[in-house]
């Protein structure tokens, strides 16, 4: 996937206030990452990954035999609307040139001026299903503890669209982010899942284009929960979580890989389809530092830990937490798994750290 082209943008004249110097409370590697395994998981969480073993798991196993069926996978978000907001949540909805983003921000948090920072969330769903209605709640929590508001892309999906234009729409949410006054060091990149793949693709981006009016740029930090760092399966496929993993069935990424590849097909950059871009490739010295919450037991400890090597061997700082016997993204169970509660908590932390 080539990077698409650079959206223009006027230049921003600001004058920040000076900002104090705190302690660091977090551990930076140095040419190797920093990896911490919690505790196991409670009964709460061993619940929440035996009900996605009995029901996320044999749709996905049945989806992944014919990926290219019509699957409703633009319900799910729909269908997500019932959850109501946690009492106190403010949110507004954003126009980009081509998507919607959320602004969302939890009872007490101040609004998104410019002045402190802000988080800019990718959703995770594979690149084809959820939104800011599945991951409202997350999102609110991550708010909370942040102390910070969140920017959620709804961008495009695939198999409509390329995850290329996934990339382009998270870029123009970026940009608006920018425009609305803030500077690169508020703003942090975050995303579960495949939003994983887009926050550091997007890092990537920003470090070798920049953006228009502003020049090469790089946020404060990376947060990622359960990523997908790789398109590419085949580290993937011969880990041995592949069959532990609560969510995914063993083909159910090869699956993906085909659609993935279908959809950048059809895109047409620069007079030839779009290539499939793997950000694990293109890792180079001066990325943001990063933060990796990820279920020792699902099949993307493979892409944390590759990630997390590549990271520190360039001398980026990189912190792996791998938590036992979790499924894929468990904090989507706060507030009733304790383990999602504690994760939530200690990323905001590390948020509230980085943007100091």
């Amino acid at each position: 996937m080539t990077a698409p082209s650079k959206i223009p943008s006027s230049a921003h004249l600001g004058v920040r206030p000076g900002r104090g110097h705190k302690p660091r409370r977090f551990p930076v590697s140095d040419g190797a990452p920093v990896e911490v395994v919690e505790d196991g998981p409670s009964i709460a969480g061993r619940l929440m990954g035996l009900a996605a073993m009995a029901t996320i798991k044999p749709f996905l196993s049945v989806g992944s035999y014919a990926p290219k069926l019509p699957w409703p996978w633009g319900l799910v978000d729909f269908a997500a609307r019932v959850i109501r907001p946690v009492p106190g949540t403010v949110r507004a909805t954003i126009g980009l040139p081509h998507c919607t983003a959320q602004l969302v921000r939890a009872s007490g948090v101040l609004p998104a001026d410019g002045k402190r920072s802000v988080i800019l969330y990718m959703h995770g769903g594979a690149f084809l299903t959820c939104g800011v209605n599945t991951h409202g709640r997350l999102v609110t929590a991550l708010s909370r503890y942040a102390d910070a508001p969140v920017l959620v892309v709804n961008y495009r999906m695939i198999p409509k669209h390329s995850v290329g234009t996934a990339l382009d729409d998270c870029f123009d949410a970026y940009r608006w982010l920018r425009e609305t006054g803030y500077e690169p060091d508020q703003i942090v990149l975050a995303g579960d899942s495949a939003g994983g793949y887009l926050a550091l693709s997007l890092a990537e981006r920003l470090q070798f284009e920049g953006v228009e009016g502003y020049g090469a740029e790089t946020p404060a930090a990376i947060v990622t929960m359960s990523p997908l760092f790789e398109i590419d399966n085949e580290a993937r496929a011969d880990h041995p979580n592949i069959r532990s993993d609560a969510m995914f069935p063993p083909k159910a990424f090869h699956a993906l890989v085909e659609l993935i590849e279908q959809a950048a097909a059809k895109r047409v950059v620069d007079g030839k389809p779009e290539e499939v871009f793997e950000p694990l490739d293109h890792i180079e010295p001066g990325l943001p530092r990063t933060l990796i919450h990820v279920s020792g037991s699902e099949v993307l400890l493979s892409d944390a830990r590759k990630a997390a090597r590549l990271l520190a061997a360039s001398g980026v700082p990189v912190e792996v937490r791998i938590w036992p016997g979790q499924m894929h993204v468990f904090q989507l169970g706060a507030p009733a798994v304790p383990e999602a509660n504690r994760s939530i908590k200690q990323i905001g932390e590390y948020i509230r750290e980085a943007t100091w």
